[in-house]
């Protein structure tokens, strides 16, 4: 696991996504197989998928990468354009992502005291 430091300096992926019906069975399937892979990617500084609990056909993402170049490597990745170009994404009824920064660096808050 990347240290705190380390996340603050990274690019921030976020994504959603809802399953078409009857899909998220098949996309949880998809997402146990891709999520190790993409865990261990070089530049990847953390990894992590949830779904929701009250509407179990909503997906979020969050990842942070070292850099935008980690992030476009990962989306060149063999297990990225298989799994979730390939095999995902006809099983959705909608996706988005976004790219985020840090905006407050934790060492660069005032100590209290």
């Amino acid at each position: 696991m990347a240290d705190l430091h380390a996340l603050h300096e990274g690019l921030v992926v976020t994504a959603f996504w809802e399953a078409k019906p009857g899909e998220v069975d098949n996309l949880i399937g998809i997402i146990e197989r891709f999520l190790p892979q993409a865990q261990a990617e070089a530049g990847v500084l953390a990894f992590q998928i949830h779904q929701s609990l009250t509407e179990p056909e909503k997906f979020f993402f969050y990842e942070v990468f070292r850099d935008e170049a980690a992030f476009a490597d990962h989306q060149q990745s063999e297990h990225f354009r298989m799994l979730i170009l390939g095999q995902a994404l006809p099983k959705l009824a909608k996706r988005e992502r976004t790219q985020h920064k840090f905006v407050l660096d934790s060492s660069r808050v005032p100590s209290k005291g």
